[in-house]
């Protein structure tokens, strides 16, 4: 997959993919938006004190860096697994300057995130461990993972990656999620709205972020 570094408006950087003509980040501001909607509308709406994290899509690695610094506040212990069919290259999550915005001394850390074995959990910081997996979701099979307390879901959008927006694949994350599990995106559409539904999930609506008038927050 081809990717350009670009920059966002809040200035953070984010990857641009040609092929697809879609961002990885919305282009008012990578950092903000994840924020909002994975770690805010999410993470923080889970009081465990252990809490399993499924990302769909790991990305750029940004949501995985913002639940790792949520950890360390909140002293929860946070299991992190991601999925990811198209990981980055090392010059590429190189590229990025998250750390040097949120974190400057966990630059390390943020590198370690991306660098770390996959296929199996890897501890990162004494509260937060990561377990990347790269395969498609559609066709891995969940049940030898642990159950999911939030689950992140940040694929591209249904016009660019329309087989994972699919009910099968939120039924299969439905199975897997413990009961009162969080699931949110960034998408508001309503056909991903009434899948969910049919998924077993209860599902609302509420802000977005900016740029973004709603996004979907369901929980089991």
């Amino acid at each position: 997959m081809n990717r350009q570094i670009i920059l966002t408006e809040d200035g953070s950087s984010s990857f641009f993919v040609p092929e697809l003509n879609e961002q990885y980040h919305s282009v008012h501001g990578a950092i903000q938006e994840s924020t909002h909607v994975f770690i805010e509308a999410g993470l923080k709406q889970c009081l465990k004190n252990e809490i399993t994290v499924l990302e769909v899509g790991i990305g750029t690695g940004l949501n995985a860096f913002l639940t790792l610094i949520h950890a360390e506040k909140t002293k929860q212990k946070i299991k992190y697994i991601g999925i990811e069919k198209y990981p980055l290259t090392p010059d590429e999550y190189h590229s990025l300057n998250y750390a040097e915005l949120l974190s400057p001394e966990k630059s390390n850390v943020f590198e370690k995130i991306h660098s770390s074995d996959w296929e199996t959990e890897i501890p990162i910081t004494p509260t937060f461990s990561v377990h990347k997996i790269k395969a498609d979701l559609r066709y891995f099979n969940t049940p030898p993972l642990p159950f999911f307390d939030v689950i992140y879901f940040d694929a591209f959008a249904p016009n660019k990656q329309p087989d994972l927006w699919q009910e099968s694949v939120y039924k299969k994350i439905y199975e897997q999620a413990n009961p009162g599990a969080i699931f949110v995106t960034y998408c508001a559409k309503g056909v991903v709205r009434r899948e969910l539904t049919q998924s077993g999930f209860s599902v609302e609506r509420i802000p977005g972020p900016p740029g973004k008038k709603e996004m979907l927050r369901a929980t089991k």
